[in-house]
């Protein structure tokens, strides 16, 4: 895994809006408890972590069409696609991959979560404390 923290990080994690940021800590503590599961584990832990995720996505995206959030189109677009990948390696995983699933949660979704917090949410908190 590169340098990408998995703990909530107040400094670094804290956008200013209570809702993203309580579904923000919610997700690095999930991500968490994924690296460190055992194989029986991992499948139903994965599995709500893509409920969860979903959930989020659906409310973030239902506040940025509410505050007429200007990059809409494009954060929508990649919680899309993000959510996209999870559902299909959650459909690997039940067919057994969990090796598979596991590197992708080591090694590029809390990377990718990182880049998506500092970049579009962390825009959006900005939209939003400016209406």
């Amino acid at each position: 895994m590169k340098n990408i923290p998995t703990h909530w990080d107040s400094a670094r994690h804290t956008l200013g809006v209570p809702s993203l940021d309580g579904a923000h800590r919610e997700f690095i503590s999930q991500v968490d408890a994924l690296l460190t599961a055992s194989d029986e584990e991992f499948p139903t832990l994965f599995q709500a972590l893509v409920a969860h995720t979903r959930e989020h996505f659906l409310e973030e995206n239902n506040l940025m069409r509410d505050s007429r959030f200007e990059g809409l189109g494009v954060h929508e677009s990649e919680h899309r696609r993000v959510l996209g990948e999870l559902q299909q390696l959650n459909r690997g995983l039940k067919l057994g991959r969990v090796s598979l699933v596991r590197g992708y949660v080591m090694d590029t979704l809390a990377e990718w979560f990182h880049t998506h917090l500092t970049r579009m949410d962390n825009e959006l908190a900005l939209h939003l404390s400016h209406r």
